[in-house]
């Protein structure tokens, strides 16, 4: 049996799997915190991945490995390799201004939608970029290699070659490569960094060239490296996509995104008009609260994950008009960085657990539904993944938001296994990645679909309760 890694540096934890690169099986897996917050040191990625693997049994006997990772996060390095100053995550909402001058001073957003696929804001490297030569101009230049954190573990796997690496999805969400061209913008790096300096950026692998040879302690000598990728584009090979499908992801994060064969432009920023990790293209609609605005619920409650669920159901749809505006982090989609999350419809009759239980998975699956409405898709399936597909109340109440219903494949680390399957490929060599359908998904337990009626009037409500604030 040969066998592959894929590994997935989240915001909140690094997973590994390790499948069989033939059929997919799972064989074993490992996992480990990382720090919260919205600025992170990347040791903290690297002394993660090394207790992840530990607890995966080790690396001795993967012939290739793979590493998706949160998109954005801008690393620097100065021109030893050392990290110049923590990674701003893609959730660190304070570049927002710079996004927004960026957005000005290029033209609008119809020149970046032309340049980039997407409009900036403050999730993206270039506007982070911004934000560093504005607020720490010695840092910026000391800066010497700027790259994103899926490109910064595969460096250290590699020994810190004299060349850093990424792929064309990861890419896309940095806002100076363009997924139209297939070549990066040094302009608009340039712009980004006010005209003083223009660093080095990594080199664009395809999908299946490889990112070198291991050559750290954490690995065995001579394991493959392929090019690694972004978690939305990870999760879209995990679950394996296909043009039609419309994936939502319930992490950190909430996205909606779909595979189409044509780059996509929007000029309103909603949509981002990213790659995906084969050489298609992976438009995608981000929320910033997604997962943890049922955490923060569950939290408010006393109760668990699983009772949260279970209080869900127990109150009516649309939770007699109790509606959350569910913006705790600031938003992404709709742009409002400095928002806050709001309670409408509060009585005596809805102030019990059940209705704000109810409330809470409402009001994120609104956000939601507004993401899926911004691709201006009619999708074959809306698959339901991520952590929070996890709760049934989120499984059955979706179709219920959504008007329409959705299919949940069984609960796994797709973000992982699309890493894993990405090694895979590069080991095959094939035109497209190898199909682990049948002996990954089908054996995790096929795909559950779920249906309800439309909760007439919810969106409605929750539009006029996000427009009070």
């Amino acid at each position: 049996m040969t066998l592959v890694a894929g590994v997935d540096s989240s915001t909140q934890s690094c997973k590994v799997v390790i499948r069989d690169a033939e059929t997919g099986a799972l064989v074993r897996e490992g996992r480990a915190r990382h720090p919260d917050g919205t600025e992170v040191h990347p040791d903290h990625w690297w002394a993660a991945l090394q207790t992840a693997v530990e607890e995966a049994g080790g690396l001795g006997d993967v012939a290739a490995l793979s590493v998706a990772a949160q998109q954005h996060g801008m690393v620097c390095l100065d021109e030893d390799g050392q990290v110049v100053r923590p990674a701003l995550l893609w959730n660190d909402t304070r570049s927002a201004k710079a996004a927004a001058d960026l957005v000005t001073e290029l033209g609008g957003p119809d020149v970046w939608a032309e340049a980039v696929g997407s409009v900036p804001v403050a999730s993206f490297t270039v506007a982070k970029l911004r934000w560093l030569a504005e607020h720490e101009p010695d840092n910026a230049r000391r800066t010497r290699v700027v790259c994103l954190p899926h490109d910064w573990l595969t460096w250290r796997l590699a020994g810190r070659p004299d060349v850093i690496t990424t792929d064309r999805g990861d890419a896309s969400g940095t806002g100076y490569w363009s997924p139209i061209t297939g070549t990066y913008r040094p302009d608009l790096l340039k712009l980004a960094l006010g005209g003083t300096t223009t660093p080095e950026v990594p080199r664009v692998l395809g999908p299946t060239e490889s990112a070198g040879r291991a050559d750290d302690l954490l690995s065995a000598q001579g394991t493959l490296l392929a090019p690694g990728t972004g978690d939305n584009m990870g999760a879209a090979l995990g679950v394996g996509m296909r043009p039609g499908d419309v994936v939502v992801s319930i992490g950190t994060s909430g996205t909606a995104f779909a595979v189409t064969d044509t780059p996509y432009r929007d000029a309103s920023g909603a949509v981002a008009g990213f790659a995906d990790a084969t050489g298609r293209y992976l438009p995608l609609v981000c929320t910033m609260n997604a997962a943890r605005v049922l955490e923060a619920a569950a939290r408010m409650l006393g109760v668990t994950y699983d009772r949260l669920s279970e209080l869900a159901l127990q109150a009516p749809p649309g939770a007699d008009g109790l509606v959350l505006v569910p913006y705790l982090e600031g938003e992404r989609t709709p742009n409002l960085p400095d928002a806050t999350g709001s309670l409408h419809g509060l009585t005596p009759s809805t102030a019990t657990p059940a209705h704000l239980a109810r409330a809470a998975v409402e009001g994120m699956l609104c956000g939601l539904a507004d993401a899926l409405d911004a691709l201006g898709l009619e999708p074959g399936r809306v698959l339901l993944i991520g952590g929070g597909a996890r709760s049934e109340a989120v499984r059955r109440i979706a179709p219920a938001v959504f008007g329409r219903p959705v299919l949940a494949p069984e609960p796994g680390e797709y973000v992982a296994d699309g890493a894993a399957r990405q090694a895979a490929w590069l080991l095959s060599g094939g035109p497209e990645p190898p199909d682990w359908q049948e002996g990954a998904r089908a054996a995790a337990g096929g795909i559950a679909r779920y249906e309800a009626d439309l909760t007439v009037g919810l969106r409605d409500r929750y539009k006029e309760a996000a427009a009070r604030g």
